[in-house]
């Protein structure tokens, strides 16, 4: 199912998510739920904190541009090694719209649980090193916004305090209208 994904600076994305005890059915559905939004965004990964859900469960897939790469997901990663430094234009579903250069690893060794809870270790590069730490930063409240200077991030601050405001009123409008249409487009006599 498509989650409605979090807009920063929605008071939830500044959370600690927490640690999943059990990779059960509901881990997997969130699982489900998080690939489903991230490419109905067109995104290469999702966190659950994005979607509302403070557990630490994140999903990648930077397959278009890493063909070599798999669609992965991961409960309760752990970065074990940062090696180099590589500046990055990122974006961020939560952040839609915006970019920006951020100093990352190059090289990241991240632990795991795969889907099956089956603890996994894997060394990532390129893209899907940057999309690790990314998601993994999420998990802990922190957005690519807080690498960046505080001018920037202020600007960035007021457009998305407008998009929430343009997307608050769209949410409205379709209530009314939807409301409108339940009672047959009558208005109601007193």
């Amino acid at each position: 199912m498509v989650r409605e994904i979090l807009v920063w600076p929605h008071p939830v994305l500044k959370q600690k998510a927490q640690p999943v005890t059990v990779v059960d059915d509901s881990i997997r559905a969130l699982i489900k739920d998080l690939f489903d939004s991230m490419y109905a965004a067109d995104g290469v990964g999702l966190a659950a904190p994005q979607i509302g859900v403070l557990k630490n469960v994140i999903v990648l897939d930077t397959t278009p541009r890493q063909p070599e790469s798999k669609p992965l997901a991961m409960v309760n990663p752990q970065l074990l090694s940062l090696e180099g430094t590589v500046d990055y234009r990122e974006g961020c579903l939560s952040v839609p719209g915006e970019a920006e250069d951020v100093e990352r690893a190059a090289i990241v060794t991240v632990r795991y649980l795969d889907e099956q809870g089956v603890e996994q270790t894997l060394r990532c590069d390129g893209l899907l090193a940057i999309a690790v730490q990314h998601e993994t930063d999420h998990l802990s409240g922190t957005m690519f916004v807080d690498h960046i200077s505080t001018l920037k991030r202020e600007l960035i601050r007021k457009r998305m305090k407008k998009l929430q405001a343009a997307q608050e009123a769209e949410r409205k409008e379709a209530a009314a209208a939807a409301k409108k249409a339940r009672s047959g487009g009558r208005s109601e006599a007193r």
